[in-house]
């Protein structure tokens, strides 16, 4: 489990729930560069498993918690066009064709905190 001193209960709540699921936790403000994801039964097995940056994880968990274009982009402090350029490349490297997709194919590879 990672999470930084400066956590919110909120969010140390979610990283213990995580952890007792068997999820990796990891902060965002930990990885640097892109992270290489295993292979699963997201349509990746067999092949080389999706790399996302770690922008797109933070797009990508927003997303799990159903936020929209607008509220990504004002939480990030970028524009709605970044936005939907982060989430054309979410579908792109998890093969999904909508949100919902996406938020399960991230769910399958451990990278949203339920």
């Amino acid at each position: 489990m990672s999470i930084t001193r400066e956590a919110t209960g909120e969010e140390i709540r979610q990283a213990v729930q995580a952890a007792v699921a068997g999820l990796l936790v990891i902060h965002p403000d930990h990885l640097r560069g892109s992270i290489t994801l295993s292979p699963t039964s997201t349509g990746h097995s067999g092949e080389t498993p999706p790399q996302l940056t770690p922008r797109e994880i933070e797009v990508l968990n927003l997303l799990a918690e159903g936020s929209g274009n607008k509220t990504i982009a004002k939480q990030l402090h970028i524009s709605e066009h970044t936005v939907k350029f982060h989430i054309t490349s979410l579908f792109n490297k998890l093969g999904a064709t909508s949100r919902t997709e996406a938020v399960t194919a991230g769910i399958k590879l451990g990278l949203i905190w339920l």
